[in-house]
């Protein structure tokens, strides 16, 4: 071994030479043949050959003499180190739509490859990866399949001057629902404690001989059946803030992002709020097709009526009185609650129009009105009755 490494540190060895010098030498693997490559390599890196041990992943110093010099190693170790040749990660193509699409036609994955230009300009292309067999579908631009995405965002988007006002909204429903489920837990928890109380005196009585086994045993399970009736109760009331009130949050934020990146050149960004909210998201024709969730479908329905009641020079101001007349302040949230306050004669929209169900995470919707308008003729064409109401899941119902 001493002559191997003495041979090797002359730097006029590969490994395979070394191999061979060593077969001529009687060192052969166990079927005669010379040493592999990776074997010569552990020998000319083993600190065994140091005088040391390895226990787990550390190394410490044995109780035999080592066979080689630390000078004779480490200049072995120079030239190991300079003939290697480590390998070099290819450069990852920034394909950032990669990975979301799928082909309409064949359900094959979207991939994407560079493409230049006589001018010699780089243009990036999706295209069907036709792993499914033949496949019609033709190669479309990035730049062009990121403005339709955008396009589509920009369906189901609110701007901040609404999703400023449902957020306060929201955070006054939210301190409302902590008050009134606080005093309903405080009150659950003064019905516990009693129940607690009565259980022990029960116990003491029956421990006293005052009461029947018969007794205690049919008393004892009435008590913990509502005693464990009140917890439950208890926890729905803790936790029943969350129900509704994060998940309409949540959708909110989720509108307004979605008006933020329809501006955005940010793909990665994009194509993560595709992925979350997104529904079996597909290209055909050159153009990407995905759904959305029954409350951003909603969004998308009442965005139109939306804009067309706002004038466009009035739409980064606060809401006006017009298009939220009722709501809030008044404190009328359902649809017969608005009825019984005198509006009889206003057009509702029907709950049947509603492009939702009340199996969705946000069981109370920000509903728009229908426009009706003005009776004054100069102001018919332009402004609009418009009304929020808050819908309950009873109303939707």
């Amino acid at each position: 071994m001493k002559v191997a490494y003495e041979e090797y540190a002359k730097g006029s060895h590969t490994l395979i030479s070394l191999s061979q010098f060593l077969a001529d030498l009687g060192v052969v693997s166990l079927s005669g043949t010379p040493l592999a490559k990776v074997s010569i390599k552990r020998l000319l890196t083993h600190r065994v050959y140091l005088g040391f041990v390895k226990h787990g992943q550390e190394w410490f110093d044995g109780n035999f003499e080592p066979i080689l010099t630390s000078a004779l190693f480490e200049a072995v170790q120079r030239v190991v180190a300079g003939k290697e040749r480590p390998r070099t990660r290819k450069v990852k193509h920034d394909f950032p739509l990669v990975g979301l699409f799928r082909c309409a036609e064949c359900s094959g994955m979207i991939s994407a490859q560079w493409a230049v230009n006589r001018w010699g300009t780089k243009y990036r292309y999706y295209r069907c990866s036709k792993k499914r067999g033949r496949c019609s579908q033709p190669y479309v631009r990035e730049a062009d399949l990121a403005d339709k995405i955008k396009a589509r965002l920009q369906t189901i988007s609110l701007c901040d001057r609404y999703t400023v006002w449902m957020l306060d909204k929201v955070k006054t429903w939210e301190r409302e629902e902590i008050g009134a489920s606080q005093s309903e837990v405080q009150n659950l928890s003064d019905n516990i404690k009693a129940n607690e109380e009565r259980m022990e005196k029960l116990v003491s009585a029956y421990l006293d001989g005052d009461v029947p086994k018969e007794l205690y045993l049919k008393r004892k399970d009435a008590l913990m059946r509502s005693f464990a009736a009140l917890q439950e109760k208890k926890k729905d009331f803790e936790r029943g803030r969350k129900n509704w009130v994060e998940p309409l949050r949540a959708w909110i934020l989720d509108m307004k992002q979605a008006d933020s990146l329809s501006r955005s050149n940010d793909l990665y960004q994009i194509k993560s709020f595709v992925q979350k909210i997104g529904t079996n998201p597909m290209v055909r024709d050159k153009s990407p097709h995905f759904g959305f969730p029954p409350p951003s479908q909603f969004a998308a329905v009442r965005r139109k009526e939306l804009l067309h009641a706002a004038p466009a020079s009035r739409r980064a101001t606060a809401l006006s009185e017009l298009e939220v007349s009722i709501c809030g302040e008044g404190g009328i949230r359902t649809l017969d609650a608005l009825r019984h306050a005198g509006f009889r004669n206003q057009c509702f929209q029907p709950l049947s129009h509603l492009s939702v169900r009340t199996s969705i995470a946000c069981p109370r919707l920000l509903l728009m009105q229908k426009p009706q308008n003005r009776a004054n003729s100069a102001q018919s064409n332009t402004l609009f009755h418009r009304r929020w109401i808050l819908l309950s899941e009873d109303d939707i119902k």
